[in-house]
């Protein structure tokens, strides 16, 4: 078992998030592992369970780990995922540090080298799920949720599809960003209707690597420009 190294300064929770955000990083403890205890962690690291409860509240909200109740409860390790992207993409529009213009000019950039990639990359699997993907949007939903997500699959498998996990991170992000965006005014389908992402994926299914991009940038920067009348609408509700 990993040895943790007593605690005696200012700002203790975020120093013990730290070392045993480290111990999970480093291997000393697996997914699905159970945490110490609070009153051990305490004890290992020489500060209140207050400081122990704060530290784990942390790594709890960053993806790091899982709190159960119950007889099996405690603070497990959980599969880091790009979750943690879309509630901190979230967090700082809700608090007026990220505008959807931003978000837009950022997708302007980085959606159209996804869609290049993608075509470079295209495998019969990503290309049966993207013409699956792009099938799914005609069908009908019930809700805006429903919509959404399935007018934003075509987007995440050409970012999984493009092979760099940094673009495949980034793009959920902001994925992740527009959903709620649009499920708050609820207007989805007029804004987004079906068929809008067919020029991008029979360009990738034809490995025109050029004219994904293209047709991508046209996309992103058609859509953007509606998202950044949306904010406006969103800003005057909250």
């Amino acid at each position: 078992m990993t040895k943790f190294k007593p605690i005696r300064q200012l700002r203790v929770s975020e120093k013990v998030a730290e070392q045993i955000k480290q111990a999970i990083l480093l291997g000393h403890f697996k997914l699905a592992d159970k945490l110490p205890a609070e009153r051990d962690l305490a004890e290992e690291f020489k500060v209140s369970r207050v400081a122990i409860r704060e530290a784990l509240r942390k790594l709890e909200h960053s993806g790091f780990i899982v709190t159960r109740q119950g007889a099996t409860g405690g603070a497990y390790v959980t599969e880091l995922t790009f979750e943690y992207l879309v509630h901190a993409f979230l967090d700082l529009f809700l608090a007026g540090k990220i505008s959807i213009f931003e978000m837009s000019r950022v997708r302007i950039l980085v959606e159209p080298e996804i869609a290049r990639l993608a075509a470079l990359n295209i495998t019969p699997e990503y290309a049966q799920q993207l013409k699956d993907a792009l099938d799914g949007e005609e069908l009908p939903v019930d809700t805006v949720t429903e919509d959404v997500i399935r007018k934003q699959k075509v987007h995440l498998i050409l970012a999984e599809t493009s092979g760099n996990r940094f673009f495949e991170a980034i793009d959920r992000g902001l994925m992740g960003l527009t959903k709620n965006v649009v499920e708050a005014i609820e207007s989805f389908p007029r804004l987004h209707p079906a068929g809008l992402h067919r020029p991008i994926v029979e360009a990738v299914l034809a490995k025109d690597a050029e004219a994904a991009a293209e047709a991508m940038k046209k996309h992103s920067t058609e859509f953007g420009q509606i998202l950044v009348e949306v904010e406006k609408d969103y800003r005057k509700k909250i």
